[in-house]
């Protein structure tokens, strides 16, 4: 019997995206033997065995033959729905299960209509780490941690709560709601899958909600790799998990970033800029090509060398040279104005 490197932090799995934000209602168990099916997947190969030691091993949790068939049998009744632009596709991943007596193991078949979404991958797919995903005990946990993984590297990402709702299986074809409440959908979903993403995973999940009238209508999920928080070993670094604020930029001297919008939202208070392998270089920032030259360069911003800060004058004059503080309310002006001449029909469009 051949078992899975339970030692092995940072084992992926790869599960298409149509998977990971498709509309489905999966118990923590019948998860559990999805994210193995996919731990092993071979291009070609229809059935796979899982050997409950495995998972035992990873999450500590004791599993019995009574609750896999259970989940098992689940499996092959809960249908997985796929919306598109072009049609609604309703369709079961798996297609059998044969338990071994006496082996603790048994054999999923992946059902042949569903193979693509095994196997044909391409780019649009979320990788995410066994298990993290295991470690987490609760279904919603489980599938927010592969949402949040989704869009890891954008930071967050905003849903109508209703088609979150709908995506965790909250939400019936009949419009039958779980969790109405705001505050049951808060306490039994979302905080204990915060608190258990945060605690068991890679990543550091929170979310935010925000209201359209007088009812919460979108929620914005914010996700921070954990591997930044152990930098706090270290006497002079803060860890700032969400930046909901501008007062760290405001208290830094310079900023570190690759390509991002931040560099200048930074740069137009006289500050500067190093960069790493950044994809348009310019010369009022500091690119860095090679790591080992990052602390030499990060020495040469904090000196403001003359020529580079005569460099950011000209590039904050160019970018945003008003520092009146009445940038929004010549907005506001601006989009009256334009307001007002479309009602006197003032506008030619063509």
């Amino acid at each position: 019997m051949e078992l899975i490197d339970v030692n092995k932090e940072n084992k992926l799995i790869y599960q298409h995206n149509v998977i990971t934000s498709g509309r489905y209602d999966y118990s923590a168990c019948m998860l559990d033997i999805l994210f193995m099916v996919l731990s092993g997947l071979e291009v070609g190969k229809m059935e796979y065995t899982i050997h409950v030691q495995d998972i035992e091993a990873i999450t500590g949790r004791k599993w019995n033959l009574k609750q896999l068939r259970e989940a098992t049998e689940s499996i092959g009744s809960r249908m997985f729905e796929i919306e598109t632009p072009e049609r609604i596709r309703q369709i079961w991943l798996f297609s059998n299960v044969d338990y071994i007596l006496g082996t603790g193991s048994f054999t999923v078949g992946i059902n042949p209509k569903a193979s693509p979404y095994f196997f044909e991958l391409k780019n649009n797919f979320t990788a995410m780490q066994l298990k993290s995903v295991l470690n987490c005990s609760s279904k919603y946990a489980k599938r927010l941690y592969a949402i949040a993984c989704q869009w890891r590297s954008v930071g967050s990402k905003r849903f109508e709560i209703e088609e979150l709702k709908k995506m965790l299986g909250l939400i019936d074809k009949k419009g039958n709601e779980q969790f109405e409440r705001i505050s049951d959908f808060k306490k039994f979903v979302l905080d204990i899958a915060r608190t258990q993403i945060s605690e068991n995973t890679d990543i550091e999940l929170d979310y935010e909600l925000k209201k359209r009238g007088r009812e919460f209508y979108w929620i914005t999920l914010h996700i921070n790799s954990q591997k930044f928080k152990q930098l706090e070993q270290y006497d002079n670094v803060t860890y700032i998990p969400f930046l909901d604020s501008l007062l760290p930029l405001k208290n830094a001297d310079v900023l570190i970033a690759d390509t991002s919008s931040i560099i200048t939202e930074f740069m137009i208070q006289e500050k500067p800029v190093v960069t790493f392998n950044n994809n348009k270089p310019f010369d009022y920032f500091i690119n860095t090509l090679e790591a080992k030259d990052l602390e030499k360069n990060i020495r040469l911003a904090l000196s403001k060398p003359k020529e580079l800060m005569d460099k950011i004058s000209v590039f904050i004059n160019n970018e945003h040279p008003y520092f009146d503080g009445k940038s929004s309310e010549r907005i506001i002006s601006a989009s009256l104005d334009f307001l007002k001449k479309i009602d006197n029909d003032e506008l030619d469009f063509y």
